[in-house]
Formats: structure tokens, C-alpha cells, sequence
């Protein structure tokens, strides 16, 4: 109810009671309705500030749990993480350094995404970071699977090849030598015979007579016959791929010619005395990648490991080469 009001009147000296038209009851009934909306809507707003609404409720909920989910995704992409790592270990350090594979390199394997941001439409959210960074590691695992994922196919592509590679590297002695009584000379520093002075002899000398059999020690093809009265003499070279080569030096007589086929145990020519030679000898030879290396430790087929080191010390006693 509203009160009723009164104004004095001077003149009756008495009280009069106000009465309102039809516009000021109007003003009135509107004035009273808009003071009630206003506290509404001011109780509203504080309401919600201090408390969440069902809604939100819900939504702060399922954001909690997608934040928790995205947490145990990232776990488990960490754990993958460490498998893959664990692969690509083995990868370099077992599978290719077997098939004698250069290991890839890090800088391969840990490259990132280059050019425009890849995730920027999922910035500007409360769990932002989260989502980014997972989505992230999603991506660096996919290259590093894929980049393990051609490894593998090259190691398979290697793998069949590797009996064709056993087949073809210079894994037996070139001439028979049973009792190593035949091996004069090793790899290494040692007196030249003529010029009586220190030099590096690249092979292995083995004290034969002539007209002695000589054997290719692996598959592969002739691609030097060369008849000479200098250096080497008459010598042989067979190029067994996957970059190993094989030379023979001083010999009598060939067996084979330049451009023929030749597989491990076939007779490709004999010792002799040809070149720059101080008595009847093979002066044999391997090359991998284009450097000459001891010889001495591709003999895996023919030798224990107590002949192995029986041939070491063989060839290392005598101090001056045949050639």
C-alpha cells in the first residue's frame, strides 16, 4: 500500500491530502518497478561472481577432465617417445653399424617444422598449452616414426644383400698357407729391400714358389689384368663391390682376364718375381673405400682366433718387405 501523503496549507492552516493524477501514479508504478529490476540485476551479478551457475558448473567439470585426459596423453606419448628412442638406438648402433650403414644423423632425426606457425588455431584458450604441446609431440613423433619407418626399409634392402656382401669381401688367405710359413711380410712400416730405407708397406707379402696358385678371395670382377716390368709387375685387381678391392702383385702368369667374373677359391693366376720384386713372392692387397687396410683382419673364414693371432705375430717379426 502506498501512504498517502499531505502538504500544508498556509492559508487554512490545516493539511491537505495530496492527490496524485493518473501520470504521477504512472511515474510512481514505473518508478518502483525500474528500483526493483536494478537490484535484480545487481544481485544477479554478484551471485554469479561469488557462485558458479549449473552450467558453468558442467562446463568447468568436463574442462577438468579434458585437461586430466590430455595429461594422461601426454604420458603415454613420452613413454612412446621413449620406445622410439630406444629403436633408434638399435637402429644405429646394431642394425646398420652390422650391414656397415652410416648411422642417420641426429640432426635428421631431431628436426622440427620449419615456416608458418602450425598451431596458432589453437591459441587463445584457458588449456592452450596443453593441447599445443601435446599436439606438438603428436607431430615430432610422426617424422621421427616416418624417418625410422625408411631406416628400416634400408636395412631390409641391406639385409638381402648380405650374403651377396659375405660372398664378395676378401675373407680367405690368396694362397695356401696352411703352417703361415709363407707369410714374410706384414702391414705397416717396414725396411725397403733395395733402397734400405723405412717406407709403409700396404699389403701382405707371402713367400711362395713360383708358378704357386693363386686364389681370389672373394667374389667380384677383374678390372686390372696389367702386364708390367715396374712397380707391382704383373698384378691383378678385383673390384667385390660394396667398396672393397683386392690387388695381387708380382705374379708369373694370369688365369683370368680383365672384365671376367670371378668367385672366392677360383685360381686367378700364379706367384712370381715381376716388378720391383726381391725373390718369388705374392705381394697381396685390400682397399676399402679407396684406402688400403691391413689384410690381415679379413681372414675370418680361414682362421681360429689362435691362428689369427698367430699370423699377427708372424708378420710382424720380419722387418724388411720382398718389394
Amino acid at each position: 500500500m502506498f501512504k498517502t501523503k499531505y502538504k500544508f496549507n498556509s492559508e487554512s492552516l490545516s493539511f491537505d491530502k495530496i492527490r496524485l493524477g493518473i501520470i504521477g501514479w504512472l511515474l510512481k508504478i514505473m518508478a518502483y518497478f525500474f528500483a526493483g529490476i536494478l537490484v535484480a540485476i545487481l544481485f544477479n551479478l554478484v551471485f554469479s561472481y561469488f557462485f558458479d551457475s549449473p552450467k558453468d558448473k558442467i562446463l568447468k567439470r568436463e574442462n577438468g577432465q579434458m585437461v586430466l585426459k590430455y595429461e594422461i596423453i601426454q604420458k603415454r606419448l613420452n613413454q612412446i617417445s621413449d620406445v622410439l628412442t630406444d629403436l633408434q638406438n638399435r637402429d644405429d648402433n646394431i642394425y646398420r653399424a652390422i650391414f656397415e650403414a652410416e648411422p642417420i644423423p641426429k640432426s635428421v632425426r631431431e628436426a622440427g617444422f620449419g615456416g608458418i606457425n602450425r598451431y596458432a588455431d589453437l591459441e587463445g584458450y584457458e588449456s592452450s598449452e596443453i593441447v599445443i604441446n601435446s599436439v606438438k609431440k603428436l607431430d615430432m613423433l610422426s617424422k621421427k616414426m616416418y624417418i625410422q619407418s625408411k631406416s628400416y626399409d634400408e636395412v631390409i634392402a641391406l639385409a638381402k644383400n648380405k650374403g651377396a656382401m659375405l660372398s664378395s669381401l676378401p675373407a680367405i688367405l690368396p694362397i695356401s698357407n696352411k703352417d703361415f710359413s709363407r707369410i714374410s711380410t706384414g702391414f705397416g712400416f717396414k725396411i725397403h729391400p733395395i733402397y734400405k730405407i723405412k717406407i709403409f708397406h700396404p699389403g701382405l707379402d707371402f713367400a711362395a714358389l713360383t708358378g704357386t696358385e693363386i686364389y681370389a678371395t672373394g667374389n667380384g670382377t677383374v678390372v686390372i689384368a696389367d702386364r708390367s716390368f715396374r712397380g707391382y709387375g704383373n698384378h691383378i685387381v678385383i673390384d667385390h663391390g660394396f667398396g672393397y678391392k683386392t690387388l695381387y702383385g708380382h705374379m708369373s702368369a694370369f688365369n683370368v682376364r680383365a672384365g671376367q667374373k670371378v668367385k672366392r677359391g677360383d685360381v686367378i693366376g700364379f706367384v712370381g718375381n715381376t716388378g720391383l720384386s726381391t725373390g718369388s713372392h705374392l705381394h697381396y692387397e685390400v682397399w676399402k673405400e679407396g684406402a688400403k687396410v691391413d689384410p690381415i683382419n679379413y681372414f675370418y673364414n680361414d682362421l681360429t682366433p689362435e691362428q689369427y693371432e698367430q699370423m699377427i705375430a708372424i708378420s710382424n717379426n720380419n722387418g724388411q718387405s720382398f718389394d
